[in-house]
């Protein structure tokens, strides 16, 4: 009889907990920087690899962000994962740990505004080079892969313009050419999508959004099998990118809910889209769940709900974008997402500011493009705040 295999609801609940000595239903916080042997050969088991144990923060060897890594992995159906201090570190130290001088990464589609700057400013003087493809420009990708490609990376949804990019088609076309496809799965979230299922080698998040949840942590991870994980173990502790035990405590807490806030999440972002599709002062609405977004049909296939995040375009300037945004009530105007309350921001004053005029303008992020976050609140509450605010 084939074992029982749990859901993702499951998981989420009791995937990776320890045994706390005490009785605690829940992995404890265990808030040290180091832990003690009671012999010289107990701490070189551990330092040497023999046995598995508890060593030093830093470095990982934690009951409490093991815990949080444990858990992860198994809502990604991963082998093994590393937690950090931020999306951002986690997104470098993969990048580094993948890539050498004069090796090459391909970025396709939009993406947050900090990876650009990392991928387009920064790794460059590593003599580390990328090719940006837009999403339209998909149907390119085998042409740009050279025999130095290390990594395909993108988000899906992208950031902001919610495009949907076909994961297995790219990871097919990345291993043709001896290349690893390294997914940005931060806007779906593990309850709505699996890119390792669907071919991706690594996933990246930044915990700070859905998997936090709550808008009181900042964090990152990277998932795979474990031997792509390994090699990036060494950056993090020299890089000292740690995640600290109280924030994986806090992670922890709120994997735990994942799967029913991201549910009602999905849920009033499609309401919203659909309010929004219909409103006279709204040019475009960018949202994979309605049937005449440009993605919709690759979001059915490798999605499990379409997500909480939406983006429109306003019918007027930058200004005039502005004042509506300021007119919100119950979104809050925040650069985060994620959260169980709604969110609101205009990307050319957060996200994507840093990025040139004529870059956004080439990737359609307009003066008038607003992203929003839907939270937990009631559907009808967030519709009506966005028409009054509209009005």
């Amino acid at each position: 009889m084939q074992e029982h295999q749990p859901g993702p609801s499951t998981l989420c609940v009791h995937g990776g907990e320890t045994t706390d000595p005490q009785g605690g239903i829940h992995t404890p916080l265990y808030n040290h920087s180091t832990f003690a042997f009671p012999s010289t050969r107990a701490l070189l088991d551990v330092v040497e690899g023999r046995v598995e144990g508890n060593l030093y923060t830093r470095y990982g060897l934690n009951p409490t962000i093991k815990a949080a890594e444990r858990k992860l992995a198994l809502l990604e159906g991963g082998e093994a994962a590393l937690v950090f201090s931020s999306g951002m570190a986690a997104e470098a130290a993969a990048f580094l740990a993948c890539c050498k001088s004069g090796d090459h990464i391909v970025c396709i589609g939009d993406v947050y505004g900090g990876t650009f700057e990392l991928l387009e400013s920064q790794l460059p003087g590593l003599g580390i080079e990328t090719t940006f493809l837009l999403g339209s420009e998909i149907g390119r990708l085998a042409e740009v892969m050279t025999e130095r490609t290390r990594i395909v990376f993108f988000e899906t949804p992208t950031n902001p313009n919610m495009e949907v990019i076909d994961i297995a088609a790219v990871a097919q076309v990345a291993k043709a050419h001896g290349a690893l496809t390294v997914v940005d799965n931060t806007f779906a979230s593990p309850v709505n999508q699996s890119p390792l299922a669907l071919g991706a080698d690594l996933v990246i998040h930044s915990t700070t959004k859905y998997l936090g949840g709550h808008s009181d942590l900042t964090g990152g991870v990277v998932i795979g099998p474990r031997a792509l994980i390994d090699p990036i173990w060494p950056w993090r502790k020299n890089l000292g990118q740690m995640m600290a035990p109280e924030v994986a405590f806090l992670l922890l807490r709120s994997v735990r809910t994942l799967t029913v806030r991201v549910r009602q999440q999905n849920a009033n972002a499609q309401a919203v889209a659909e309010f929004l599709s219909t409103h006279p002062k709204i040019k475009r609405v960018n949202y994979p769940g309605l049937p005449d977004f440009a993605g919709h049909d690759v979001a059915r296939r490798q999605m499990h709900g379409f997500g909480g995040m939406i983006s429109f375009v306003f019918d007027g300037d930058a200004d005039a974008t502005a004042a509506v945004v300021d007119r919100l009530k119950l979104f809050s105007i925040a650069a985060s997402l994620g959260g169980v309350e709604g969110l609101v921001t205009q990307p050319i004053t957060t996200t994507h500011h840093g990025m040139t005029p004529e870059e956004r303008r080439r990737r359609g992020i307009d003066d008038g493009l607003v992203r929003i976050s839907c939270g937990l609140e009631d559907a009808e509450d967030l519709i009506a705040d966005l028409q009054q605010a509209l009005g």
